[in-house]
């Protein structure tokens, strides 16, 4: 969850991390629990990921970052489609004929997100900001992501102060959800 460094540094471990669970998930042969753990893992990795992201990257993309309105408003487009292929599997059985173009679907999204990110965002950013400013940024990531919901919330606002003042909570029933079932141990 947590790994050090600037937020660049930081956003892109996740992506890698990401990645190898999509590999685990491609990998198995299993439709039951261990295919519903995974999916749990990637939805918890990417929920917290994109909370992180709505409330401080895409900040500082509008804020220093040229033409970074629509860069940031674009981003947050990408994640609501995320989030809502997201919600639907949550409600998915492993076993169900639907899992696997749901999964294909999210797969694809994610990977588009994380190029357009690593390729162009990234890049703009780094080139904009300090390496100061981009060490800050990732301490304040690794903070939002360690409080965030570890569940899709389509409808909860994407951009600050709601997003701020609304994350913490829905991150504690989260959380307190996962601890009684068990969710995201595995």
């Amino acid at each position: 969850m947590g790994h050090g460094g600037n937020v660049i540094e930081e956003l892109t471990a996740d992506h890698r991390e990401v990645e190898e669970i999509f590999g685990r998930i491609q990998s198995t042969t299993d439709q039951g629990q261990k295919l519903r753990d995974l999916v749990d893992e990637v939805t918890i990795e990417l929920v917290r990921h994109a909370v992180a992201e709505e409330q401080y990257l895409y900040p500082a993309v509008r804020e220093h970052v040229e033409g970074g309105d629509g860069i940031a408003d674009k981003e947050i487009r990408d994640h609501s489609r995320i989030e809502k292929l997201l919600k639907q599997l949550e409600k998915t059985k492993a076993d169900s004929p639907e899992m696997s173009p749901l999964l294909q679907q999210l797969m694809e999204e994610v990977a588009e997100h994380v190029e357009d990110e690593e390729n162009n965002l990234f890049p703009m950013l780094r080139q904009a900001c300090s390496s100061q400013m981009l060490g800050d940024l990732g301490e304040k990531v690794r903070r939002a992501k360690a409080m965030a919901p570890t569940r899709p919330h389509p409808a909860a606002p994407d951009t600050p102060p709601a997003n701020k003042l609304l994350a913490p909570g829905a991150g504690l029933v989260d959380r307190a959800r996962d601890f009684v079932t068990g969710r995201g141990k595995s």
